[in-house]
């Protein structure tokens, strides 16, 4: 694959420098799974009814479609890592929750597929959405480590020192440190 080839597959799945792809790609999945969740606690106690049962099961699927791309791009972060470091083993964990989560969650849209015809909130969706909910806070606990601890796609942040009084920076085609790269090298 020639290089321009290549840079297009890499913002593709990464993004740019200091614009990661995946962490935006996790904000509308989160959503959809904790939308469905609550929506499932909701219908179990009553609150809503028939909108509930319904609402559930879409927000399930919805999660299930935009998790696709979002666990593509964490995926093709997680490879360039080094592996055994430190931040390999949080992004593993990570990784392992975050699919514990999915496939608690694609569970939950099986049963609740019953729940969405007949408008209700089955024991099964509640059960499994609940599930998915507590793996995906975790998993979402250590994607925050990853990057504010191990400070991986972390760009450094910009030394005072090396601008001028207009703002300028000294040296505009500094390369971030390897402290702050995906892989680390």
């Amino acid at each position: 694959m020639d290089a321009k080839a290549r840079s297009k597959t890499d913002v593709l799945l990464h993004g740019v420098p200091g614009h990661p792809l995946h962490p935006p790609l996790t904000d509308a999945t989160i959503g959809m799974f904790v939308l469905a969740a609550g929506l499932a606690v909701l219908g179990a106690l009553g609150v809503v009814q028939e909108a509930a049962g319904k609402a559930c099961w879409l927000a399930l699927v919805g999660g299930l479609i935009v998790a696709v791309p979002t666990a593509a791009t964490g995926f093709a972060d997680w490879v360039r890592l080094e592996w055994g470091s430190a931040r390999w083993q949080t992004a593993t964990r990570h990784l392992t929750a975050m699919v514990t989560a999915v496939v608690l969650f694609a569970l939950a849209a099986w049963l609740q597929h019953a729940g969405y015809q007949r408008g209700d909130v089955t024991g099964g969706g509640l059960v499994f959405s609940v599930l998915g909910f507590i793996a995906l806070t975790a998993g979402g606990w250590l994607g925050g480590a990853i990057v504010f601890v191990h400070g991986v796609r972390v760009l450094a942040p910009e030394d005072p020192r090396e601008s001028d009084l207009s703002g300028n920076r000294g040296d505009v085609d500094a390369v971030p440190t390897s402290a702050t790269t995906t892989s680390g090298r």
